[in-house]
């Protein structure tokens, strides 16, 4: 996935876990790659995590509804409030890479200055005696299945 916060607009993430949407069991065996294409800075909305809070568990997961229903989505539990002190900044040079576990909280804030923040995102599964949840918004599928990374 591609993500462009716009110079002075582009918007705050609010803070959330992955797992929320990408859930196997067991938990844990997601994690995002996240790819500087410039500098990450406090200022144009640098990634921002609670340490340790991979260990907490997920307080709420989407969900897919039951066919011919709308939303096509819904939550699960409810996504805690979390004290803004627990977060701590991680600025990244262009080219630099994070490597974010499924259920670590993290947030991004607004880019209030005049630079552009360009990344690039994905996320990878260990697959090996996972089970990814059926009840996952995104589902692979025979024309369209995951790809594997290697065999």
């Amino acid at each position: 996935m591609y993500i462009f916060k716009q110079p002075g607009i582009g918007g705050e993430v609010t803070p959330h876990q992955d797992a929320t949407f990408l859930y196997t069991q067991p938990l844990g065996r997601v994690m995002g790659v996240w790819i500087a294409l410039e500098d990450a800075t406090l200022e144009n909305g640098c990634l921002w995590f609670i340490p340790g809070s991979h260990n907490d568990g997920i307080s709420r997961r989407m969900v897919r509804t039951p066919k011919g229903t709308f939303p096509l989505t819904d939550f699960i539990g409810r996504e805690k409030n979390y004290d803004d002190k627990l977060f701590v900044p991680a600025p990244v040079k262009k080219g630099g890479a994070v490597l974010i576990h499924g259920e670590v909280v993290h947030r991004s804030a607004a880019n209030t200055s005049d630079a552009s923040r360009h990344v690039y995102t994905f996320h990878i599964m260990d697959s090996q005696n996972t089970v990814w949840s059926p009840e996952n918004w995104l589902q692979p599928t025979e024309e369209l299945p995951f790809p594997s990374l290697y065999t």
